[in-house]
Parts: C-alpha cells; sequence; structure tokens
C-alpha cells in the first residue's frame, strides 16, 4: 500500500528558527515511508510491560482518565508466569476495550541456567537454547492461543519460524500475529527482512537507529516496526519524544511504544514488585500523553490506526518447504 501523507507535518521550532537563519534542511519525499496498515492508518500505540490483570487495569484506567489511545498492550515476563485464570481475564479486559493482548513467549536465556548471558558479551540473549526451551515457547505458545490471546512475542528467530509453521499447519490460528522482541531486533534492512520472511507480523527495532536507517528499512519491507519512544535503561534508556512526528513520517506502519527509563526491571514480575508495576504502568502511559501532545502540536496525529484494529496485511514470506 502506498498511502504516504500529501502534507507534511511541522517541524519543531521551525517557523521560530527560519528568519533567524537557522531553519532545518528540506525533507525529501525520497525519505518518506510509502506504506501504511491495512486500515490507512500510519502509527498505532502500545503500552508494554503490563505484566498482569491488575497492572493491566491500571493501564486502561489511566489511559482513560488521560484519553490515550491504546491498541496493543504487551506484558514481558512470560505466558508461564500466568494463570490460567489471569490469561482468561487480561483476554476478557483487552477484548471489552477492543486491545490487542500480546504474551512473551518462553524460556529464553535470562530465565534458563546457561550463563553466557551474563557475560559481557550478552552470549546468545533471550533466545532459546536447546530443544526443550524451543519447546517450551512453543507449550506457552499453544496454551496463550487456546485461551483467546492473539498475539505472541519472541525473542528467537528458530522459535520464530517454527510458530509460523505450527500457523501455516492450522495449529495455531490463522489470525495469531507475532512480534518480535526489542531484544533480537534487527539493526539493518537485510535483517529486518529475513524477520519478516521468517513469520514476524511487527518487528521491535533498536532505538537508536537514525532516522536513515528508517528510511533504508522501508525500502525493503512494509512490516510494522515497533518503536520504544522511550526506551528503559537495559535498552539504552533513549527518549525521542521530539521526533515521533518525523518517526512516523519514515517509519509507518509504526507502533509507538511508550516505555520508561529510570525505572527498575521487573520481570520476572510477582507481587513483591506490586506497588513498582502500578506506578510504572501509570508513569508509562501518562508519558504516552506527552508523545502523543508533541505528535498533534506538530500536526501529525491524524494518521492513527482505528482502535480495535490489529493485522498488518500482506508480508512476504519465506517458502514452507517439506522435509526430504
Amino acid at each position: 500500500m502506498t498511502d504516504a501523507p500529501t502534507t507534511l507535518p511541522r517541524r519543531p521550532g521551525e517557523a521560530a528558527l527560519t528568519p533567524l537563519g537557522l531553519g532545518g534542511p528540506a525533507l525529501s519525499p525520497e525519505d518518506a515511508s510509502p506504506h501504511s496498515f491495512p486500515d490507512g492508518g500510519r502509527w498505532r500505540t502500545e503500552v508494554p510491560s503490563v505484566e498482569g490483570p491488575e497492572v493491566l487495569n491500571t493501564v486502561l484506567e489511566e489511559a482513560g482518565r488521560l484519553g490515550v489511545p491504546v491498541h496493543r498492550i504487551s506484558q514481558g515476563s512470560g505466558v508461564w508466569m500466568l494463570t490460567d485464570d489471569e490469561i482468561t481475564e487480561m483476554v476478557g479486559r483487552c477484548t471489552e476495550r477492543d486491545v490487542e493482548l500480546c504474551l512473551f513467549t518462553g524460556p529464553r536465556g535470562t530465565w534458563d541456567a546457561g550463563a553466557s548471558v551474563r557475560t559481557d558479551s550478552g552470549g546468545a540473549g533471550l533466545r532459546a537454547r536447546g530443544h526443550d526451551a524451543l519447546a517450551g515457547c512453543v507449550e506457552d505458545a499453544l496454551r496463550a492461543a487456546s485461551l483467546g490471546v492473539k498475539c505472541l512475542l519472541v525473542a528467537d528467530e528458530g522459535v520464530l519460524w517454527t510458530l509460523h509453521r505450527l500457523r501455516e499447519a492450522g495449529t495455531l490460528p490463522a489470525d495469531t500475529t507475532f512480534k518480535v522482541s526489542a531484544l533480537i531486533g534487527p539493526v539493518n534492512p537485510a535483517a529486518f527482512a529475513v524477520f519478516e520472511g521468517l513469520g514476524a507480523d511487527s518487528v521491535n527495532i533498536p532505538s537508536d537507529l537514525t532516522l536513515s536507517h528508517f528510511s533504508e528499512i522501508r525500502r525493503v519491507s512494509r512490516a510494522p516496526m515497533d518503536l520504544y519512544i522511550e526506551a528503559p535503561d537495559d535498552l539504552g534508556g533513549y527518549v525521542r519524544m521530539y521526533e515521533v512526528a518525523e518517526l512516523v513520517r519514515r517509519g509507518a506502519p509504526l507502533y509507538l511504544k511508550f516505555g520508561l527509563a529510570k525505572a527498575p526491571g521487573i520481570y520476572p514480575y510477582g507481587r513483591h514488585l506490586r506497588d513498582l508495576a502500578l506506578n510504572t504502568a501509570r508513569e508509562r502511559v501518562r508519558r504516552g500523553r506527552l508523545a502523543l501532545d508533541l505528535l498533534a502540536r506538530h500536526g501529525a496525529d491524524g494518521d492513527m490506526s482505528p482502535l480495535g484494529t490489529r493485522l498488518p496485511g500482506a508480508l512476504n514470506r519465506f517458502p514452507l518447504t517439506p522435509k526430504d
């Protein structure tokens, strides 16, 4: 789809800077993404680190109070850290509010016995180590899907390809979507296209990619990007609120993720972290309000996808070949 906007958003400070001879360089239409979501919108929103029903209710209440539209909420601790009743409650609340629920599959590197992930090099990161970890991720995916979860978060290329094959075979529902974790996010256009081919329906990219990197990715793929507008400290702590309009212009279709810097980690979550989880949830929503206010002030808030939409449209996949 080629739905790039015909008018450009206002650039921060431009009207005041131009008379002083300090205006920015002209924006090139060649840098703009030609893509959008199937509904015609160019951006959606996501609140991450929503670790259970109580945190979810807090996010939804705060979003209603502050008028923050929410397309998707995601959880980071993992499917296996929630009971069936908790998952069912979260599915029900999200269905009531037309919000997509995305749960993380596991186990993964930081939760198993492997020590390499804790070395300075980071080892294999969050990837699933060995057959048992792969099987655990599949078990989580099947369980979550049976309880009504339609979006699964993955942190391993092999897990992604396996889940995509299960979706194609009908073992997972056809409308299940897969979201690639920020902790294995691609940093060049070829790698981004590989994740799309493996079955990704949206791909977290690191928050430190340049604006030019966004345009380079969009020349090869239309798969939705997920981007922390404010990143947690373990992902760099970057804050890119003033760039939101330009990020959308170059990166659409784009999920704007409202993370939180200078906040302690809460994975894996339990009730011993309750107050921290609820307080940081409220602040993530508030940060979303600040980012959306900037988007509105710059005249770029009119391209939001309708609430309740979730599918990415047709994407390029690698062919499924039968085993010899």
